[in-house]
């Protein structure tokens, strides 16, 4: 979802505090657990809580294109949202994206401190391609960071986009696009 439909919200987080170390993603960093360890000791050394991050979320918009690209695809075939971000994050952009399904994880909070996270299962976007493949979907799948590579190696038919380069580089594999439009016509000339 974010850096392909909506803004990565951890950087639009680490613009709104100033703290600049929130700025890492996935797109920096492979490892999941070892990025959100990370983030969860700069948020609790900064004093930030869930509700200053979810005013910062309830200020973002789509991603210019997305909706209309999501719109179009959607009338086209069924679109299932694989996500790292988490249930508390996630719902205000839901509602500008016209509620898709989403499958995500859960942050674990007490008195508006996020103290951890549980994860849906480890590499669930991998596992949840392979369970729609296993009950005989085609699986055509799109991601821009080192956390959505398993599963676009696992689709049928996995694109990275707008992805950094380093991610690019790692997998030259994966076919990589920069705008809707090119995505769009890629994952139609999969669609059979």
């Amino acid at each position: 979802m974010e850096g392909v439909l909506t803004p990565e919200i951890w950087i639009a987080v680490s613009e709104k505090t100033g703290i600049p170390e929130l700025r890492r993603t996935t797109r920096d960093e492979p490892d999941y657990d070892k990025l959100m360890r990370y983030r969860l000791e700069i948020l609790d050394r900064h004093g930030i809580t869930l509700s200053h991050i979810q005013e910062v979320i309830g200020t973002l918009s789509p991603l210019p294109g997305a909706l209309d690209f999501l719109n179009t695809l959607r009338s086209e075939v069924q679109v299932l949202i694989l996500s790292d971000t988490f249930e508390q994050f996630a719902q205000p952009l839901l509602k500008h994206l016209g509620w898709p399904a989403l499958f995500c994880h859960r942050l674990v909070v007490e008195n508006d401190r996020i103290v951890g996270y549980k994860l849906r299962m480890p590499d669930q976007k991998r596992a949840s391609v392979l369970a729609l493949k296993g009950l005989n979907y085609r699986v055509i799948a799109g991601g821009d960071s080192f956390n959505d590579t398993s599963m676009l190696c696992a689709a049928d038919h996995g694109f990275l986009f707008h992805a950094p380069d380093n991610v690019i580089q790692q997998f030259p594999q994966l076919p990589a696009v920069n705008d809707y439009p090119n995505f769009l016509r890629l994952i139609r000339e999969k669609i059979v």
